[in-house]
C-alpha cells in the first residue's frame, strides 16, 4: 500500500512491508501435530496416574508429567516462527531427546524404579517407540527451517 507523505515541501512515497514467504505445511504442520497427540497424550496419562494412585509409582509418575509439560513446550514453540520460541524449541527438544535416551537406559538397567510405564520409559516402547524418534525430527526440522539459514542461501 502506497502513500505520500509531506514532509516540509518534499513529497516521499511510502509502502508497507510484506512477508513474501510462504505458509509454513507439509512436514512441519505434521511434526507439530504429532508433537500435540503427545501432548495431549502424556497430559492425560500423567494426570490419570497422578488422581488415581501417586504412591504406586511416583518416580514414573512424576517422568510422564514432566514428559507432558516437555511436549506442551515443544508443540507451542514449534508453532511459532520467532527467535525466541525457536530457542525455546531448540531446549525443548535437546532436553526431551536427553530425557528419552537417559529414561530409557535406567529402565533397562533398574526396572525396579518403573513399577508403571511412563512415555519415555523402555524408549518409548509403549508407544511405538515415537517418542525416540520424535526429538531427532524436531531437531532436523529446526536446523532445516532456520530463517538465518535459510537467508543466507
Amino acid at each position: 500500500m502506497a502513500g505520500l507523505a509531506d514532509m516540509g515541501g518534499m513529497s516521499t512515497v511510502t509502502t508497507s512491508a510484506t512477508d513474501t514467504r510462504r505458509p509454513a505445511y507439509g512436514l512441519g504442520r505434521v511434526l507439530i501435530l504429532i508433537y500435540g497427540i503427545f501432548a495431549l497424550a502424556a497430559t492425560a496419562r500423567s494426570a490419570v496416574q497422578l488422581i488415581r494412585n501417586p504412591s504406586e509409582a511416583p518416580l514414573a509418575y512424576s517422568l510422564s508429567a514432566l514428559a507432558a509439560v516437555i511436549y506442551i513446550l515443544a508443540t507451542v514453540s514449534l508453532a511459532h516462527n520467532g527467535k525466541r520460541m525457536r530457542r525455546i524449541a531448540w531446549g525443548a527438544v535437546i532436553f526431551e531427546a536427553l530425557g528419552v535416551i537417559t529414561i530409557g537406559i535406567v529402565s533397562f538397567l533398574h526396572p525396579e524404579l518403573f513399577p508403571r510405564a511412563t512415555v519415555w520409559s523402555h524408549f518409548g516402547a509403549g508407544y511405538g517407540f515415537v517418542p525416540l524418534v520424535l526429538p531427532f525430527l524436531g531437531i532436523a526440522w529446526l536446523f532445516t527451517s532456520n530463517p538465518a539459514r535459510l537467508a543466507q542461501n
